[in-house]
């Protein structure tokens, strides 16, 4: 049997999701594989080896110091948590993380603990993503950093960093799947009653949420009418038209008060309301190619490829619902 121990770092000011989400995944998964807690040995530590106090109150009493749990070895995972409390971080641990991170075997962030792998220096030269919220932050003050803001997770050789909260149980499911395979994963997520995983390169988001809604309303009856409309006609030329604008002033104007383009936000919206449509109806995928605005099954293959990874077909089969008779 493999052991593949996991140091979990705490911190006053932690997000407690971002430390029970990730270890309930690898507890599971050790029960899963037989080896109880010999498959990921489990270790949690602070600076002093003192409890600490999460965001929403609650108090967790780490296992030892961050110095003792290396004593007598770099862990395989080592797992970053966000919170409120990498705003300010406490110059001692940056400077443990800096020393100590590149040893482990796999670093890990969850939410905004990507900002402390980014002051110690070990996010410069990477692919990486964080809570949307904090992504703009993390690639103005770090500029080495190559800040992806729409994966909910983001994998790059031995580093893993992850978007908000429930994110890094996602992240945490992907690495189970990798070291034991799918039946250990999706076995610890119907356990854990969520997805076997989200592809990590789903958005964070909806469509409706990642666009800002726009100051005109014109153009913000527009952003509706798209959503309502992705089969229509949603060239720029149409769009324009709609809104009684040049096509170059309509063009301008939107990108000014939504923070994207027309064209992205309408691959945007066709794509989600594909995904709900597989996720939720037994549409074949010709038809949902149709409704979607793709036109043909080939059109929509390929967006899906490029913004998930992954074929419409092989998404329905991780993310439909059953649909359960109705009982008379």
């Amino acid at each position: 049997m493999t052991q593949r121990p996991v140091l979990v770092v705490l911190f006053d000011g932690v997000q407690s999701l971002d430390v029970t989400g990730p270890v309930e995944v690898f507890a599971g998964a050790g029960r899963f594989d037989g080896g109880g807690a010999g498959t990921y040995p489990i270790r949690t530590a602070s600076l002093d080896g003192g409890p600490v106090r999460t965001h929403s109150g609650l108090r967790l009493l780490p296992d030892s110091t961050l110095a003792e749990a290396v004593a007598a070895g770099a862990p395989h995972t080592l797992l970053v948590p966000g919170g409120e409390g990498t705003r300010e971080p406490d110059p001692r641990l940056i400077a443990w993380l800096g020393e100590n991170a590149p040893r482990a075997e796999r670093l890990v962030s969850v939410c905004t603990g990507a900002l402390l792998l980014a002051e110690a220096g070990l996010l410069d030269g990477h692919r990486a993503t964080t809570h949307w919220r904090a992504c703009d932050h993390l690639a103005r003050c770090y500029p080495e950093v190559d800040v992806d803001p729409d994966p909910i997770f983001v994998r790059d050789g031995r580093l893993s960093t992850s978007a908000g909260v429930t994110a890094g149980i996602d992240l945490a499911l992907a690495l189970v799947e990798e070291d034991l395979g799918r039946d250990a994963a999706l076995t610890v997520a119907r356990h854990l009653v969520v997805f076997l995983r989200r592809p990590g390169n789903q958005a964070q988001f909806s469509v409706q949420l990642a666009a800002q809604t726009a100051r005109r309303q014109p153009l913000r009856e527009l952003q509706h009418w798209i959503t309502e409309h992705p089969d229509g006609d949603l060239s720029v030329e149409s769009l324009a038209a709609r809104a009684r604008l040049s096509p170059r002033h309509f063009a301008r104007a939107f990108h000014a008060e939504t923070g994207t383009t027309p064209g992205r936000y309408v691959d945007r919206v066709r794509l989600e309301h594909a995904r709900r449509l597989l996720e939720d109806s037994t549409h074949g995928v010709q038809e949902v190619a149709r409704a979607a605005g793709y036109g043909t099954p080939e059109a929509m293959r390929r967006a899906f490829v490029k913004a998930l990874g992954t074929a419409p077909a092989d998404y329905r089969r991780r993310f439909h619902a059953p649909v359960h008779p109705t009982s008379r």
